[in-house]
């Protein structure tokens, strides 16, 4: 091959060579692309570190369950501490109410068993018909208070004999009853709620 031909041959070479000099606008449709493309993916970079955090944050400490256990224990001894004491305290204030309560009774049933004589001799004068004028208003009077106080008196003539309530002075046989039956009241009795303050003295009719 002669010098010329090689000469050729590289101008040809060179021919198929191609260099593109174009300068690249930053301001272009690509370029904006890729800046989206980048902002993308730091925003997809930014919420995976997130996530690291948070698990980090949300990972459980070596023995914290255990410190929660028996945190949840101690609150269950303390609640049940609360409510035995409360129930006690519960109990306590029943009783201390009931014992006010019996003790009020007991302190008006003495009061009302020193004022029976005086309603006996006001039984005896209403029998026989004294009581009139200024003593038949104080005897009102007194019966209206000793019925505040919840003082009833009980004992009438034909009322079932009760051996409860009534004490038998006197026995007879009567073909008018049917069953034990008091036919005389000498001394009415009393009661003070469901206590029974003093019974009836009473004559008592048997069937014959």
């Amino acid at each position: 091959m002669s010098r010329a031909d090689d000469e050729n041959d590289g101008q040809a070479t060179e021919r198929v060579v191609i260099r593109d000099r174009r300068k690249i606008d930053v301001k272009g449709k690509d370029t904006t692309v890729t800046k989206e493309a980048e902002e993308s993916m730091e925003a997809k970079r930014g919420a995976h570190r997130a996530a690291e955090d948070f698990e980090d944050e949300v990972t459980p400490t070596p023995g914290l369950g255990a410190e929660l256990e028996a945190l949840r224990t101690d609150v269950e001894e303390r609640t049940r501490d609360l409510q035995r004491v409360t129930a006690e305290y519960a109990n306590y204030r029943k009783r201390v109410d009931r014992d006010r309560s019996t003790a009020a009774e007991q302190t008006t049933g003495s009061v009302l068993t020193a004022l029976l004589p005086v309603l006996d001799d006001v039984d005896r004068a209403r029998e026989h018909g004294d009581l009139v004028g200024p003593f038949a208003a104080v005897a009102e009077s007194l019966g209206a208070v000793v019925g505040k106080l919840g003082l009833v008196a009980f004992g009438e003539k034909g009322d079932p004999f009760d051996p409860t309530r009534h004490e038998a002075v006197a026995h007879l046989t009567s073909a008018d009853v049917t069953e034990p039956t008091c036919v005389e009241v000498m001394r009415r009795g009393y009661t003070l709620g469901e206590r029974l303050l003093r019974p009836a003295l009473v004559a008592v009719a048997d069937p014959a």
